[in-house]
């Protein structure tokens, strides 16, 4: 048995560690070059949708996520990318009036839909009421969460602490501890 820090036994076989013999040099193969890879350019799809009431159209890649054609291509920068793999919500925005997340949606996904981003969502009662009780803080979160619930609360005009906890469960938020949240939300 070996001590901490002594090799490991099979370390003086040839070719781990300790030279091989003379004439125990193991027969090489021929060189085969690799196949060549074909070159094509990327397929792109045209993908036209209403985002923010506006017809706007993007030339994308089948694996484009939404978060990034939002930001990158049509410039509306309030969808934030957090986590990248749908647990933080801050890229949430509105699909034919229904949240999703927009890191785990192809953009070619969204072709002839809806999309209401925080650009175009209409101010309103909930964002002055976010501000007057510091519901938000460094803001990275508050897109996701006001798109969340604006689409919440048009289902469920009166919610209990107890449901807006449930509707928000999808959205994190590092700063204010979600109290001021719900409050907002109460006082809207």
């Amino acid at each position: 048995m070996s001590g901490f820090g002594d090799p490991p036994p099979d370390l003086d076989r040839p070719g781990f560690g300790t030279p091989a013999a003379a004439g125990d040099d193991p027969p090489t193969a021929p060189a085969v070059p690799p196949a060549p890879v074909p070159e094509s350019p990327a397929a792109t799809a045209r993908v036209s949708a209403r985002v923010n009431g506006e017809l706007r159209t993007a030339e994308v890649e089948p694996r484009t996520l939404l978060s990034d054609c939002l930001r990158h291509q049509l410039g509306l920068t309030g969808t934030k990318v957090g986590c990248e793999d749908g647990t933080c919500g801050s890229c949430t925005v509105q699909l034919d009036g229904e949240p999703v997340l927009a890191c785990l949606t192809f953009a070619i996904q969204v072709d002839q839909a809806q999309i209401t981003t925080i650009e175009g969502l209409p101010p309103g009662r909930l964002q002055e009421s976010f501000h007057e009780h510091h519901a938000l803080q460094c803001g990275f979160c508050t897109a996701g969460m006001l798109l969340t619930l604006d689409a919440y609360l048009r289902e469920h005009p009166e919610p209990t602490d107890a449901q807006l906890k449930e509707a928000l469960a999808g959205n994190l938020c590092r700063c204010t501890g979600y109290a001021p949240i719900i409050e907002a939300v109460r006082n809207r």
